[in-house]
């Protein structure tokens, strides 16, 4: 191959894929946020979780792309690993709709499609059309993509050396595994792959056989976008992209078995060379997920022996608080109780990965912390619905003054988990700006949180079993938090005025002290909820009444 043919295959190839990009991108815009709804609401089911991955591929052009967004649903525990292989078995299949979609040879309308395409694009009014326009122009520059390397592949066909070469793939079938999966990996699109593969075959380079085993190894080599894009995140979604790995592996070890057999059903299919290597894209995918799907409880139990350890997930949802106990509120109280002060739990967990997020930083365990806080604002949101509902249900006056009480202790819960976010912002900012802080100031803030920690638990407890006692422990030691945050301060101007501490550290240094207190402040409310008392009359609040 001449220098200027590799140019022009490099380019085509890029057209190519910048159009499936471009079809995929209108496609998922015109479809809004529907994609992502359908993939975490539609996937309960094993099966509905493989049509789920069939049409949202589909549309947006793309296995990896869907597979990297079940690695990322699964790391935000929206989706568990059983959900997740179904969506992964799906997008296989849907993948395959690019090669079906490149066999019925669209090639001479690409210059046509790629100007109507611009012209919808930059001459409409609506989103919804410019995104339509998007995936004409898309869909143009694909297939001019895919003519552009049949030209730059023709020579080839007159290579000897060439043709030698792509006939040791149909002797060899492991090495045509090999290139597929490197080619693959490297382009990070199976679709741009299999594109050459038709490229060459419409220009009788390659036969069924040759092909073959190179389209196997692609539909390997498409996983390494979701293995990397695994790297960082929790033990799960790595459990998830490694199901994506096993399951293509496993099918392309069974199709390497029955290879002569697949030859033959495969040409079967049509005559066209072109839409023969389509077919086997699509048989392949599709067997392998009819065989495979049976057998999802042992593959994710393989993974999780090949990966192993604690999932570290955060568990989202109510636990204990459930529609049916509305009708007798006594119970229904107890269990909205307990959700808060899980809850509670939570945010304090939260708050103090935060702290050691600051003082050691580490980005994984601040995705976890976003995914608790999360977690806390769904808590927020169910419980309050439920205890609104509660509230209209006949009540005593105590019952109804607990309720109260409860609505507003949500509240608290909830910003306990914003303090833990602003302080993990602190702690983003310090880590970018390479920011020092004396071990003064670390010591001071380990003494602070953990003062706060240990009266924000004693403070749910209290909440939780009504314990006045208790409550009575958490207005002292709110108290001692306040003074502990004026020592603080001072002590924080005396090293400003000594030179150990720079200004921009002290700043991030009175925001943690300041989000430390508030979260002090929301320990009092839920001993006063206990004590009836009110924050703004605290210092006039004797410990023995």
């Amino acid at each position: 191959m001449s220098l200027d043919s590799a140019f022009t295959l490099f380019g085509g190839l890029g057209l190519f894929i910048y159009g499936m990009k471009l079809m995929g991108d209108g496609l998922e815009k015109a479809a809004g946020d529907r994609l992502k709804y359908l993939l975490e609401l539609l996937t309960r089911n094993r099966l509905m979780g493989v049509l789920v991955g069939v049409l949202v591929t589909s549309i947006i052009q793309s296995s990896s792309a869907t597979t990297v967004m079940v690695v990322g649903f699964v790391n935000a525990g929206l989706m568990d690993l059983m959900q997740a292989i179904g969506v992964i078995m799906g997008a296989n299949i849907g993948t395959t709709m690019t090669a079906q979609l490149i066999a019925f040879k669209f090639t001479k309308i690409a210059l046509p499609a790629i100007g109507i395409g611009v012209a919808v694009h930059l001459f409409a009014k609506h989103k919804t059309q410019k995104s339509l326009g998007q995936v004409i122009l898309g869909f143009g520059l694909l297939f001019f993509g895919m003519q552009t390397m049949e030209v730059a592949l023709k020579p080839l066909a007159k290579m000897p050396e060439f043709i030698s070469f792509m006939s040791n793939f149909g002797k060899t079938p492991l090495l045509g595994v090999a290139v597929g999966f490197l080619t693959t990996g490297l382009i990070q699109s199976s679709s741009a792959t299999i594109g050459i593969l038709q490229a060459l075959a419409d220009q009788g380079v390659v036969n069924i056989s040759i092909a073959l085993p190179i389209l196997f190894g692609d539909n390997i080599g498409t996983c390494v976008t979701a293995l990397l894009s695994s790297i960082g995140t929790n033990i799960t979604a790595r459990r998830a992209a490694l199901l994506h790995l096993i399951f293509n592996t496993v099918g392309t070890i069974i199709f390497l078995l029955i290879l002569p057999l697949i030859q033959i059903v495969v040409i079967h299919t049509s005559s066209d060379p072109v839409r023969q290597i389509a077919n086997a894209h699509t048989i392949f995918n599709l067997t392998n997920t009819i065989i495979q799907l049976p057998f999802a409880i042992l593959l994710v139990k393989l993974v999780t022996y090949l990966i192993p350890g604690k999932s570290d997930i955060v568990e989202k949802g109510s636990k204990y608080i459930d529609d049916r106990l509305l009708e007798t509120p006594p119970i229904a109280i107890a269990q909205a109780k307990k959700e808060i002060c899980r809850m509670g739990d939570l945010a304090l967990e939260t708050l103090e990965d935060t702290i050691n997020i600051f003082l050691y930083y580490n980005e994984q365990k601040g995705s976890v912390a976003r995914e608790k806080e999360s977690a806390i604002d769904e808590l927020a949101r169910l419980t309050t619905r439920y205890l609104a509902l509660l509230s209209r249900m006949p009540l005593s006056t105590d019952e109804s003054k607990q309720v109260t009480y409860m609505i507003n202790a949500i509240n608290d819960m909830e910003r306990v988990g914003d303090h833990a976010m602003n302080i993990l912002e602190l702690a983003e900012y310090k880590e970018e700006h390479r920011l020092f802080f004396s071990n003064e100031a670390f010591k001071e803030l380990v003494q602070m949180s953990s003062k706060v920690s240990e009266t924000f638990r004693m403070a749910i407890d209290a909440f939780l079993n009504g314990d006045k006692n208790t409550a009575r422990k958490v207005i002292i030691k709110e108290e001692e938090i306040d003074s502990m945050e004026s020592k603080l301060r001072t002590h924080h101007i005396k090293r400003l005025n000594e030179g150990t501490c720079n200004p921009s550290s002290g700043v991030i240094f009175l925001d943690i002290v300041n989000n430390l207190e508030r979260v002090g402040d929301h320990a009092f409310n839920l001993a006063s909820y206990i004590l009836n008392i009110d924050k703004n009359f605290k210092d006039f609040y004797t410990i023995g009444k």
